[in-house]
């Protein structure tokens, strides 16, 4: 659709809250995949413009802020064991197998397909600790066209990581980081692919490490990404090590920017939250693999109020689907949950935190404008600047799961989110180029 002007219904959520129906209108898509114009169709069409179906609608592709790609062979695995256990037992000997290549490229390949397919259009990658698989990814993605930030993992303490699945030292880990980052930045007509530093989270790294990719991060300008105050056990490590929180502790190393998204992030206080605002970072909200091993439920409108900029992720495999529209689903069920109570033996009064929900209509807004607000990257809104990032949703697809009975499509946004399946993604568009699916003529 480069060069091309397309013609029909679009529904966005720019700013939370509020939802805006582009209602028969003209989007013209620039050659290099950004929007030049929006225009009412009554003001004239183009020549040559695409016309979508009736019926059908363009919504922004989803951003997810968090997903371990290496871990999408376990999807729905294991989800019964503490975080501890499962790293141990099942996650680490997983990942420690993508230093076959051809086995990192089977699985890698078949992630990047099924995320196309569902809407994912722009993915915050986790890979392994290997090098040359973490570069395989980018390249993967780079040719099937999503848009990518691909990190590789870090975790280098020998008293916390395997043997068998660690990188041999801090200096090692930050050299490697760099040549990561040099690979990515130099691929061959690379206009959507990032590199993102990773250090796991603070209970596999060592300071050497955490201070060196501090440091790389100011000199490179490079986002970041790792896991903050997940689960107890893993606030209370940070704790128990530094005698203050995740947040505390990585603002130290100077890992905390604008660049950084840092995940789940369920046990920040008030004191750092006010640091992440301060900071500009961005928070990805993983509700459903935080009701596996999250022990607790983020605060998700607290957070909201306070000014941080927050987005959705699926967090593959600790969330058991890697759909994005099930990541909206489980982030509106977890705030009612946390609204509500979950005791009944407790008063009405007493049993859950007043004024925590948020609706589905903010969910999207978080799964698409959130998360380009998080990345500093202009994806998720239909805006002349940004980057054409869309789906095509037919809600009548006969293999899909929507039931709109004659109703006007932009209409029922809320209930398109709610009982979509991947049948009813027609088409998803990255940079204006058709990535999965079948274009309209």
């Amino acid at each position: 659709m480069r060069g091309r002007s397309i013609r029909g219904s679009f529904v966005h959520a720019p700013v939370r809250g509020e939802l805006e129906v582009l209602r028969v209108a003209v989007i013209t898509i620039a050659s290099d995949g950004t929007i030049t114009s929006i225009g009412r169709a009554a003001d004239g069409v183009p020549e040559g413009t695409i016309e979508l179906p009736a019926g059908q609608l363009m919504l922004p592709g989803f951003v997810d802020l968090h997903l371990h790609a290496p871990q999408y062979p376990q999807l729905g695995m294991a989800l019964d064991v503490p975080l501890e256990v499962w790293l141990g037992k099942y996650t680490f000997p997983l990942e420690a197998q993508y230093a076959d290549l051809a086995f990192a490229q089977e699985r890698y390949e078949t992630l990047v397909t099924d995320l196309l397919a569902s809407g994912t259009t722009t993915a915050l990658y986790f890979a392994t600790v290997h090098r040359e698989a973490t570069e395989l990814l980018a390249q993967i993605c780079l040719k099937q066209g999503q848009r990518a930030l691909v990190g590789k993992v870090v975790m280098d303490d020998p008293a916390s990581c395997p043997d068998d699945y660690r990188d041999a030292s801090a200096e090692l880990a930050v050299a490697e980081t760099r040549a990561v980052i040099d690979h990515i930045r130099a691929l061959p007509d690379n206009d959507r692919v990032l590199p993102v530093i990773t250090p796991r989270f603070i209970p596999s790294c060592t300071d050497a490490a955490l201070a060196g990719l501090g440091a790389l991060a100011a000199e490179c300008d490079c986002h970041v990404q790792t896991h903050c105050s997940e689960s107890d056990w893993a606030h209370g490590y940070a704790l128990d090590r530094y005698g203050k929180t995740d947040t505390a502790a990585l603002d130290g190393f100077g890992l905390l920017g604008r660049k950084t998204v840092l995940a789940h992030s369920v046990f920040l206080t008030d004191d750092d939250m006010a640091t992440v605002r301060a900071a500009g970072a961005g928070v990805a909200h993983c509700a459903l693999s935080n009701m596996y091993f999250g022990n607790a439920v983020f605060p998700l409108r607290r957070a909201l109020e306070k000014g941080l900029h927050v987005g959705l992720g699926t967090d593959i495999s600790g969330g058991p689907s890697g759909s994005m529209l099930e990541a909206c689903r489980a982030t509106a069920q977890a705030s009612r949950l946390l609204e509500d109570g979950v005791d009944a033996r407790d008063s009405r009064e007493t049993r859950g935190v007043p004024n925590s929900r948020i609706d589905m209509l903010t969910a999207f807004h978080l799964a698409t404008a959130g998360g380009g607000v998080a990345l500093d990257l202009p994806v998720g809104m239909f805006r002349p600047g940004y980057h054409f990032d869309a789906l095509l949703i037919d809600p009548v697809a006969e293999a899909g799961t929507v039931r709109l009975f004659g109703a006007e499509p932009a209409e029922r946004l809320e209930q398109i989110l709610y009982t979509a399946s991947r049948p009813n993604i027609a088409a998803t568009f990255v940079g204006g180029d058709l990535v999965s699916g079948a274009s309209p003529q």
